[in-house]
């Protein structure tokens, strides 16, 4: 990342990659160096809450509200090629109980999206253009709530590879969306999930 990049309170940089904690923020409200949006209708809630079973063993941030697909991206980030990774942990929903990350983020209706769900027991990869969201790739995988996992994209050019839990699940073609964007998370309807030890970084 360039060095005129902002990075979040308990952002570290090695070479160009960053991770970033929730450590420093304040509980209850939403977290610095984070815009808040979503995808068509609703009220999202994005908070830092205190959750002792997180990776970090610390803060995180979660999603509570309900909305068609909320939104939380990484201020400053812009990149092109690179990856993404976050611990998230599904926690409730009953129509979803989603987590996913988001990376060559335009605005709210136009980016790439990589879910996994705790209902429906899979990852899938979508491009997401004028608001309307399209899936590419799919594959089965156990997806289990109040447990962590870790979901990471890896995307160059028109080529993705979504891992979950450290194993690669799906490799991808795609060339929808082009350009640098920004990077982020994301869940779906009443989801309620937490995210923890978000990093990313260019090539």
């Amino acid at each position: 990342m360039k060095s005129t990049d902002r990075c979040a309170a308990g952002a570290t940089v090695a070479g160009s990659a960053q991770s970033v904690g929730f450590g420093g923020d304040t509980v209850g409200a939403p977290p610095k160096g984070w815009i808040i949006a979503m995808t068509g209708r609703g009220t999202p809630k994005w908070t830092v809450e205190r959750d002792d079973t997180a990776p970090s063993k610390g803060q995180v941030l979660k999603q509570s509200g309900t909305a068609t697909y909320p939104l939380a991206f990484k201020d400053g980030t812009s990149i092109k090629d690179g990856f993404v990774e976050v611990k998230f942990k599904p926690i409730d929903g009953s129509e979803d109980r989603a987590g996913g990350i988001v990376w060559r983020w335009k605005d709210g209706d136009n980016y790439y999206l990589a879910r996994a769900n705790a209902l429906e027991d899979n990852v899938r990869i979508y491009h997401v253009t004028k608001g309307s969201r399209r899936e590419f790739k799919s594959a089965d995988v156990k997806v289990t709530s109040n447990q962590w996992h870790t979901l990471r994209a890896e995307f160059t050019g028109k080529h993705f590879v979504v891992m979950f839990d450290g194993k690669k699940v799906i490799e991808a073609d795609d060339d929808t969306i082009k350009g640098s964007g920004a990077v982020g998370v994301w869940t779906k309807a009443d989801s309620v999930t937490a995210f923890d030890d978000f990093s990313f970084g260019e090539k």
